[in-house]
């Protein structure tokens, strides 16, 4: 029963894991390249429709990627070396992973909920949250690799 529920967990973790980063790439390999091509009155199907539902498994993507993982490495036995860099091969993954999901929550999210006019503030305020937004995006979309390929080699019995 335990090697179902961790295989569970693992696949929970992989799972959620694919929708963030698949959606942290589409947003910055598809949209933010594509949003000057698009004709203005087109415009309002992206930021009013596409990108909030995008946003929504966006954050939360995140939020199950992090909590899969964190109970996959205490059922597996080394949170606390992964945390504390006892065990930097996967450690290092984890606290890239944990930095990005805290980008996503607590900024850009945020940002995004003023550069998209989900709350209300004055116009001005748009552009400077937008371009926050893009930044800590870009930032997450860097750390990403790395922390993929921690992820990814710390699984590797003859590891680098």
């Amino acid at each position: 029963m335990e090697d179902t529920i961790l295989f569970l967990v693992r696949y929970l973790h992989v799972l959620c894991g694919v929708m963030w980063i698949g959606i942290l790439w589409y947003f910055n390999f598809v949209q933010i390249p594509s949003m000057p091509k698009i004709p203005d009155d087109q415009k309002p199907a992206i930021s009013k429709v596409i990108a909030p539902e995008a946003l929504f498994w966006f954050r939360w993507g995140a939020a199950g990627t992090v909590l899969f993982g964190l109970i996959l490495s205490y059922m597996n036995g080394y949170m606390h070396e992964a945390m504390t860099l006892q065990r930097p091969d996967i450690g290092f993954g984890m606290w890239m992973g944990l930095i990005m999901a805290f980008n996503v929550w607590f900024i850009i999210w945020p940002a995004q909920k003023i550069a998209l006019g989900i709350v209300e503030t004055d116009a001005d305020a748009k552009p400077a949250a937008g371009r926050r937004a893009m930044l800590f995006s870009r930032t997450n979309t860097l750390l990403s690799i790395p922390m993929l390929f921690s992820m990814i080699s710390a699984q590797n019995a003859t590891g680098f």
